[in-house]
């Protein structure tokens, strides 16, 4: 009998060879070939992916902003006018010269452009104009301006009151009533101080449209969005404007403009119609409330007399400025008349140009349309 013996389980059978060392070298040469071919493959994709994002980087170039420009100003270079980071140092040079150019270009608008004198003495030179009865360079009549209304603002109210006898709400009833204003509309009040029309506006234009309050003076404008906030004015916005160039607005944004006794403390009056003009919708119209000249002879002396006599002593003692109150009276003797307004306002582009003539001309209402 042949013993045949065979694994129990798992055993391999005698016929069974295991393999040699030979083959057993070689296939551990084989195991380390083809690590090393797949480690190689590896590295070779690494190399595509990091050339790829190298040429990423190179494409979106970062700018840095030109050093010492304002938050909110900043004016980043196009594409275009970047040169490539380079480095040589010609190239170095070049993207030192664009960032110099960078840092002179600022944005359209300057938040306090707005407010800026227009007249200096490189536009204007030794030009002058009248401040009251006086005679100063036209770069400085606006600094006067404001430090007379900085004074005032917080009394100003009160003087009105008493400089007019209480007068001036019926003048400023009757420009309201010749406004034609109606829900939804824009509106802007220029040289509106203290806001007592746009408060009467933001209640005509209800919840669907808009009112903005502007003032060249930071304090008479603080001291009207103190009063709309109070009295629930949500609709207004308080923008400090040049109405000289009316700058923070775009052209034909508002169906009504108006400037209640303000126009007359302007430098370039002509200046300042054209820019309401240039703001005005078509179809919008232009409503100024100033003082006049009184049409009748015997009013005119006793009104003369009353105002450099009794407003100065007024503002002595309420407000403690008899010297602004002094200006006030003199500005209002060197505003034009009611006829020369209206030619004024016809040459600025407005049409059917009228106006109003209030307690026998102390006061006008001029009126005029934007075709």
């Amino acid at each position: 009998m042949t013993d045949q013996t065979t694994s129990s389980g798992h055993g391999l059978s005698h016929n069974q060879s295991l393999p040699s060392d030979k083959q057993r070298d070689q296939l551990v040469k084989d195991s380390i070939a083809t690590n090393q071919q797949i480690t190689e493959q590896v590295k070779a994709q690494q190399n595509t992916s990091k050339d790829g994002a190298q040429q990423a980087d190179d494409f979106t170039q970062v700018q840095d902003l030109p050093v010492g420009t304002p938050q909110g100003q900043q004016t980043s270079l196009s594409n275009y006018d970047m040169p490539n980071t380079a480095t040589d140092s010609q190239n170095q040079s070049q993207v030192q010269s664009a960032l110099n150019s960078g840092a002179s270009k600022k944005a359209a608008f300057n938040q306090r452009d707005d407010i800026n004198n227009p007249h200096t003495p490189d536009t204007d030179g030794l030009e002058q104009t009248h401040f009251g009865y006086k005679t100063v360079n036209k770069a400085e009549k606006q600094a006067r301006v404001a430090d007379v209304f900085t004074s005032v603002a917080k009394k100003y109210d009160i003087m009105n009151d008493l400089m007019s006898f209480g007068i001036h709400r019926l003048w400023k009833r009757f420009a309201i009533s010749l406004s034609g204003v109606r829900a939804g509309q824009k509106v802007l009040d220029i040289a509106g101080g203290t806001g007592d029309l746009a408060k009467v506006f933001s209640r005509e234009v209800g919840r669907h449209g808009h009112v903005v309050l502007s003032d060249i003076n930071a304090a008479m404008l603080e001291v009207g969005r103190e009063r709309l906030i109070n009295a629930g004015c949500n609709n207004v916005d308080f923008v400090l404007a040049n109405a000289e160039t009316l700058a923070p607005f775009d052209d034909d944004s508002f169906d009504l403009l108006t400037i209640s006794f303000g126009l007359r403390n302007v430098t370039d009056k002509d200046a300042a119609l054209r820019s309401m003009y240039r703001v005005l919708k078509p179809g919008g119209r232009l409503l100024i409330l100033e003082f006049s000249k009184p049409i009748f002879e015997p009013l005119s002396k006793a009104y003369d007399l009353y105002s450099f006599t009794a407003l100065p002593m007024m503002g002595k003692i309420v407000a403690n400025d008899a010297e602004s109150y002094q200006y006030l009276a003199e500005s209002i003797r060197m505003h034009p008349n009611q006829q020369t307004l209206k030619q004024m306002m016809q040459q600025a582009g407005f049409v059917n140009c009228d106006y109003h003539n209030l307690t026998a001309g102390i006061v006008a209402v001029h009126r005029g349309f934007k075709a």
